[in-house]
């Protein structure tokens, strides 16, 4: 089988030797695409690939529609809203991510980020300590717990809302159950978002949610842009000068919130959540094994399209 790997943002050079030979030792065939500069050259290059590879691209229907072998996509990562889920089901693509390979990188830089905006973005101005807060997660699996692990290692109480646990399950993970997103908000003077972009989820986190929080409170997410309702933040951030928001997902109004609030807002200047060279080759490598896996057993255990 020939395997795609299509990286505009490449691995690391040690996760592509490691893609290689798990590949090759399977019999299958490697073609690299990295740092391309078109999504007309992923679609070229797809044509011929029985299975494809990719971090951040995006496979769209076009390049689904013009890849006639394909068999399966392997998003190296967790989150997978850069595969189009409808298209592949109609074609009968399994897509897969691979969860668990980025999460202590994320949950570390949630961490990081709650401190760097404790002490006003490492300024000469006075700040504050994360200890004794209340840090909110918002989804509970498997950077969500690991956040809180860290949180709780600093000093911090931790709460917890993810509908897919049982209070007993978030117990066991360390936090504090609640039951609503309005509580979670509410209750939370650090809130940590994981969920993923959804319809349901897509502006979910608004003017309303956001002007629940505590006095002082801080926003940190490390999930994705669209679940933020970008206008709402505005005017929270307007309404409440005690609040701040710190991303790893720039939003479209970054530089009107910039000139607007300064220090209490910042953004990286390009997603940062899995830039390390762990996860670059954890993930790299559990995509590679996951394909062979598939192609020599079926396996579909990480399917997200089923």
């Amino acid at each position: 089988m020939k395997i795609l790997v299509a990286t505009q943002k490449p691995f690391a050079a040690a996760a592509v030797n490691g893609i290689k030979e798990i590949l090759e030792t399977a019999g299958h065939e490697v073609a690299m695409l990295e740092k391309y500069a078109a999504q007309e050259d992923l679609v070229a290059a797809v044509a011929d690939a029985d299975a494809m590879i990719v971090r951040s691209d995006k496979v769209t229907p076009e390049v689904i529609a013009a890849a006639p072998k394909l068999k399966i996509v392997v998003r190296a990562g967790a989150g997978f809203d850069n595969v189009d889920l409808a298209a592949a089901s109609a074609r009968g693509i399994v897509v897969m991510n691979t969860p668990g390979q980025n999460s202590n990188a994320v949950a570390e830089l949630a961490i990081a980020m709650m401190i760097f905006m404790a002490r006003t973005q490492f300024t000469p101005a006075t700040g504050s300590e994360v200890s004794g807060k209340r840090l909110g997660v918002q989804a509970y699996g498997n950077v969500g717990r690991l956040v809180g692990q860290k949180a709780r290692a600093l000093g911090m109480e931790i709460s917890a809302l993810d509908p897919f646990l049982t209070d007993e399950q978030i117990i066991a993970g360390g936090a504090d159950p609640v039951h609503s997103v309005e509580e979670l908000y509410a209750c939370s003077d650090y809130l940590s978002i994981h969920i993923p972009a959804l319809p349901a989820t897509i502006k979910s986190i608004g003017y309303d949610l956001i002007t629940r929080m505590p006095k002082g409170a801080t926003l940190v997410n490390t999930a994705r842009k669209e679940v933020i309702d970008e206008e709402g933040l505005m005017r929270a951030l307007g309404e409440r000068p005690d609040l701040k928001y710190i991303t790893d997902v720039m939003p479209d109004n970054y530089a009107a919130l910039q000139e607007k609030f300064g220090l209490r807002v910042f953004a990286t200047p390009k997603k940062m959540g899995a830039q390390t060279a762990e996860a670059n080759i954890n993930a790299g490598l559990a995509a590679a094994r996951q394909i062979v896996d598939y192609f020599a057993t079926g396996n579909t255990r990480f399917q997200v399209n089923r």
